[in-house]
C-alpha cells in the first residue's frame, strides 16, 4: 500500500488540536459546505476519538457528493428470484479457470490461512470470486464519497453509513492511509474480499507481518482476512457445508425456514418429511431451504459451515453459489 502513504505527511499528524465545533461549519467547503450534520459529525470523532478537527476538515472539504451512489442505492434491484437464474451468473468457466489461477499463484498462503484458522482454501478462493472476480471489480469509487454521500445525503440508512465512515475514518488512521485514496463499491465495502469498514477493523489481518493492512492490493492480507473473517463467524474445520435432501408428504414446506438462522433440527424435519442424503445427528440445528433449479425443486439443509457463509451475505442463493463454486475449483485444480 505504498501509493497510499500520502496521507501520513498531507494529514499528519491525526491526532492533535481540537478545533472548537463552531468553526467547522465555516471551514467546510464543497459539497459538504455548511452541512450542520457533517459539522456535527466532525465534532463527534474530534471530542469522542481524539481527531484533529482541522485535519479532518481537510477530507471533508474534498469529499463529493455522488448522485450516481444514490441513485445506485435507490434504484430497486433486478431480484433474481430463481437459482437458475443466480447460479450461472456466478458459475462460469471464466471464473473457475481464473480461480484455478488465482488458487496456483497463492497456493502457498492459501495454505497457511486453512492451517492457522481451518477455512479450506477454495472457500477462501470462492468468496473472492464471487466477491470481485478475484480483484477484477474492487469498485472505483473513493470510499470517502460513497460513505459521506450515504451518510450525510441518504436518510433511510444514514445512521448506518455514518457508523461505517466513523470506522473508516479510524482505519485510515490506524494504517496511517490517505482516506482519499482508497477505493471501493458504491456502497463503500472495499477490496478483493469487499469489506466494509466496521468488518475491516474487525476481522481484516495483516496475514504477511508488514505491519499494514491491505485488502485493496494485497492478495496475502485479503486471503487471511477471509479466513479471519470465517473463522469468527463459526466454521469449524472439516464440517460440510450442506447436505442434499428428498422430501415427501404434504407437510414438507412446514420445514422451511424463515430467514437464514438454522431454527429447525434434523430429527424436526425428518418428522415433517425430510429426509438426507447424508448421516445427520437428529439433534443437528440446520437452516432449511428449497431452491429452484433447472430440473425442478431441489431440498437442501444447511449446517453450521453454510450459516457462517451467509453471514459474509445474508442470502442462501448467495451461499450456495459460493459452495458450489468452491466445488467447482476443487474438481477443476484435480485435487481433494
Amino acid at each position: 500500500m505504498q501509493v497510499m502513504r500520502g496521507w501520513a505527511t498531507r494529514f499528519a499528524p491525526w491526532v492533535g488540536l481540537v478545533s472548537i465545533l463552531g468553526s467547522v461549519q465555516e471551514a467546510l467547503a464543497g459539497d459538504y459546505e455548511g452541512s450542520p450534520q457533517v459539522a456535527e459529525f466532525v465534532g463527534e470523532m474530534t471530542r469522542d476519538y481524539g481527531f484533529a478537527g482541522e485535519q479532518l476538515m481537510g477530507v471533508f472539504r474534498e469529499a463529493e457528493r455522488k448522485q450516481s451512489i444514490l441513485d445506485a442505492i435507490s434504484k430497486p434491484a433486478e431480484r433474481v428470484k430463481q437459482w437458475s437464474e443466480y447460479r450461472p451468473m456466478f458459475i462460469t468457466d471464466a471464473r473457475i479457470a481464473r480461480g484455478v489461477d488465482f488458487w496456483r499463484q497463492h497456493e502457498a498462503v492459501l495454505a497457511r490461512a486453512e492451517q492457522e484458522y481451518g477455512v479450506p482454501a477454495q472457500v477462501i478462493v470462492s468468496i473472492i470470486g464471487v466477491e470481485t472476480f478475484f480483484g477484477r471489480n474492487t469498485g472505483n469509487f473513493r470510499v470517502i464519497d460513497a460513505l459521506s454521500t450515504l451518510g450525510f445525503d441518504y436518510p433511510p440508512r444514514a445512521e448506518f453509513f455514518r457508523k461505517e465512515l466513523r470506522e473508516f475514518l479510524l482505519l485510515a488512521r490506524e494504517e496511517q492511509v490517505d482516506p482519499l485514496t482508497l477505493k471501493g463499491s458504491y456502497a463503500g465495502a472495499m477490496g478483493l474480499p469487499q469489506f466494509m469498514p466496521s468488518s475491516f477493523r474487525a476481522y481484516a489481518v495483516d496475514f504477511d507481518g508488514d505491519g499494514h493492512i491491505n485488502i485493496w492490493t494485497n492478495p496475502d492480507d485479503a486471503i487471511g482476512s477471509v479466513a479471519s473473517y470465517f473463522k469468527r463467524h463459526g466454521w469449524v474445520a472439516g464440517e460440510p457445508v450442506v447436505s442434499r435432501a428428498d422430501v415427501r408428504g404434504d407437510q414438507v414446506d412446514e420445514g422451511l425456514t424463515a430467514g437464514i438462522e438454522p431454527t429447525k433440527t434434523v430429527g424436526e424435519l425428518r418428522a415433517l418429511g425430510w429426509s438426507s442424503h447424508d448421516a445427520l445427528r437428529d439433534d443437528m440445528p440446520v437452516t432449511a431451504f428449497r431452491l429452484e433449479g433447472d430440473n425442478g425443486p431441489e431440498y437442501w439443509m444447511g449446517l453450521k459451515n453454510f450459516y457462517a457463509i451467509t453471514r459474509y451475505n445474508r442470502s442462501v442463493m448467495y451461499a450456495m453459489a459460493v459452495h458450489q463454486l468452491s466445488e467447482q475449483l476443487v474438481q477443476a485444480r484435480g485435487v481433494k
